[in-house]
């Protein structure tokens, strides 16, 4: 299965994005979708997606994009949520989380800062796509894809786009 990843979009999902994430057979949104249902309807009409809310979505988007999310693909357990750290700096509801499903990756955003990291003490690979909105201090927007097969993460291509 191929993987589209990115996070805190803020209402703009830009042609550039719809290109990188093209091949791809889902695209996983952890969390500040930005202008409410208007943008993740506009990312869910060019594939399926899969995302959590964020701390600047409106709460209403609750109901459809909880705060976190568990799920399986290709035999790897994720869990996602949109505020969440990185090994000995998990925030606490993440670590939360965390330790109830033990997933092999763990996903989040928040920080618009694009970030890999192997959690070797959990056995768990933790991923931050950074920002693929225009919002926020970052200078370039970022997004990931990947593959999942058979229990195992591949070929991970970085996105990267000057922020204008």
């Amino acid at each position: 299965m191929f993987i589209g990843l990115l996070s805190d979009t803020h209402g703009v999902f830009e042609e550039p994005f719809r290109k990188f994430f093209e091949p791809v057979d889902e695209i996983w949104h952890a969390g500040d979708f930005g202008g409410g249902y208007r943008t993740i309807a506009e990312i869910a009409e060019f594939k399926p997606t899969v995302g959590v809310v964020g701390n600047c979505d409106e709460r209403n988007l609750m109901f459809d994009y909880p705060i976190y999310k568990s799920f399986e693909r290709e035999g790897m357990r994720i869990l996602m949520t949109h505020i969440g750290g990185y090994p000995g700096k998990y925030d606490p509801y993440a670590r939360k989380l965390i330790d109830q499903f033990q997933p092999d990756i763990f996903v989040c955003g928040h920080s618009h800062i694009l970030k890999v990291v192997n959690d070797q003490r959990r056995n768990m690979l933790v991923i931050n796509p950074g920002a693929a909105g225009i919002q926020g201090f970052h200078l370039v927007r970022t997004a990931l894809r990947f593959h999942i097969d058979e229990g195992r993460i591949h070929d991970m291509e970085v996105f990267e786009l000057e922020r204008r």
